[in-house]
């Protein structure tokens, strides 16, 4: 297993840990940060999620850079995306941070388009993410940190940044999914 490849498998490793500190009752407190107030937990478990993020970034750098991209790569690589967003946006529905009508056409989008992805295996194609996908995971991510956050950052200007942000990343999540399904249909009408 090449490096992109283990930096792409430590973002789904840190999913448990994640976990473990947003829904495991620790009394570590709150805080207040630029205006809002937030749990602890909640502050160690967004900087976790962010950690595990920005690990996108770097196995496509490496796996760039040094001519590394494998198909493990590209099945893996926006698998752990998947992972790491849905698990991040069932635990935002049962804080109530986020409405759970978002989150269902988000992951169900994730299940279509990683369906479409097995068709296209089986037909010996294998799809790396596109321009539109890559906007889309990291709309999806800057949403669930904001509201991971407390929407923190943008607590003194009027409005919910943090909603905003989780309403362009259901229209970037949309808008990818009929893109990648319109660009891949020949697999569809060829399936019976």
């Amino acid at each position: 297993m090449n490096l992109p490849n283990k930096i792409t498998v430590s973002r789904i490793l840190l999913i448990p840990l994640f976990l473990i500190i947003m829904l495991y009752d620790f009394d570590w407190g709150n805080m207040h940060l630029l205006g809002a107030d937030l749990p602890v937990t909640h502050f160690v478990g967004a900087l976790i999620f962010i950690l595990a993020s920005t690990t996108d970034w770097v196995d496509g750098y490496f796996a760039r850079k040094y001519n590394l991209v494998t198909n493990m790569g590209k099945f893996l690589d926006p698998l752990a995306d998947k992972l790491l967003v849905s698990a991040a946006l069932i635990v935002l529905v049962e804080l109530g941070s986020a409405p759970s009508w978002i989150v269902i056409i988000i992951i169900s989008r994730e299940f279509a388009v990683t369906g479409l992805r097995l068709l296209l295996a089986g037909e010996g194609e294998v799809v790396a993410a596109n321009m539109l996908g890559k906007i889309k995971t990291w709309t999806q991510i800057i949403a669930i940190s904001s509201l991971l956050l407390h929407n923190t950052i943008f607590a003194m200007i009027p409005f919910r940044f943090d909603m905003l942000a989780l309403w362009v990343a259901l229209f970037f999540t949309i808008w990818s999914g009929w893109d990648y399904f319109a660009k891949n249909s020949h697999v569809l009408k060829n399936s019976k």
